[in-house]
């Protein structure tokens, strides 16, 4: 049986600083140094930080009323010093989302701050993985 828990994607080099990034499941992106239209590394972390808290929240408040708009804005600072070289700081995840008049929007606006909470303190894997700072092993192999 397969382990269930272990999440994966690979990496193809394309040409110099680009690579075709393939899932389990057989999709494919690009991504590039931002010469291109490619998304960067960084911004692809940003849209995982916001992918992962959008799709908690959206998951709650839609249960109560499908979102007139449901927009999520993930902003960070590069910043590089000598002592942490080259990180984000000031990450941000910000939800702008409306919901249509009426009792059931009302319970879904009620619901989206706490939603919005639920998704940072315990549910998304993204946010709660940069948050607690897990480990990178880094290694090297021998071509096949």
């Amino acid at each position: 049986m397969a382990d269930d828990t272990r999440r994966s994607v690979s990496l193809q080099r394309t040409s110099l600083g680009r690579y075709e990034v393939r899932n389990a499941r057989g999709g494919t992106i690009t991504i590039g140094g931002g010469d291109r239209d490619d998304f960067t590394p960084v911004e692809l972390l940003l849209a995982a930080l916001g992918g992962c808290t959008g799709a908690d929240v959206d998951y709650i408040t839609s249960k109560r009323a499908e979102p007139e708009s449901f927009v999520v804005e993930v902003t960070g600072d590069k910043v590089r010093d000598e002592t942490g070289g080259n990180r984000l700081v000031n990450l941000a995840i910000e939800l702008h989302v409306t919901f249509p008049e009426g009792a059931a929007g009302d319970a879904a606006r009620e619901m989206l701050p706490r939603a919005a909470r639920m998704s940072h303190d315990r549910l998304c894997t993204v946010s709660r993985t940069v948050q607690l700072g897990t480990p990178v092993d880094t290694r090297t192999s021998p071509a096949d």
